[in-house]
């Protein structure tokens, strides 16, 4: 099957069953999205396909029809995008297993709606679980994205 992750066009030789998590991690090694729960319940394994925000973990390899980006691929090359950046400077991770998932989110969020409100964070926020209980420094680190995008 022919898949593109991150602007590159992959072969991949794998069932279409297979969760697009394992051939992310196992066959294209990348590491950067993480197994969480395995029932799309935590969001460790948010990926952008085609630009929206989905449980890597529950999505069939089969079922991958748009580009796949992962965390590896968010940023410009050589740059962070706003949002990890803001994870940065608000020192949002702790143990930071859920934050490549997190910041996925967020992200998508962003392009999405531009400005949101603390509510609307919540909402776009609330699959994606954090058992640090980092979420007002999330919240923050998402509204310090949004003004810096806005900026330019």
């Amino acid at each position: 099957m022919r898949l593109i992750v991150n602007g590159t066009t992959h072969e991949v030789d794998a069932e279409d069953r297979m969760p697009l998590l394992w051939v992310l991690r196992d066959i294209l090694g990348l590491h950067g999205t993480k197994y969480g729960c395995g029932i799309a319940q935590c969001g460790a394994c948010t990926v952008w396909l085609g630009g929206e925000a989905v449980r890597s973990c529950q999505t069939a390899l089969g079922d991958v029809d748009q580009p796949v980006t992962t965390i590896e691929g968010l940023g410009a090359p050589g740059a962070l995008h706003a949002v990890q950046q803001a994870w940065v400077t608000h020192q949002v991770a702790q143990c930071g297993y859920c934050q490549s998932g997190q910041i996925m989110q967020a992200a998508a969020l962003l392009a999405a709606t531009p400005a949101p409100t603390d509510s609307e964070i919540d909402d776009a926020m609330q699959g994606n679980l954090c058992r640090c209980g980092t979420y007002p420094r999330i919240r923050a680190a998402i509204h310090a994205a949004a003004a810096k995008l806005k900026e330019g």
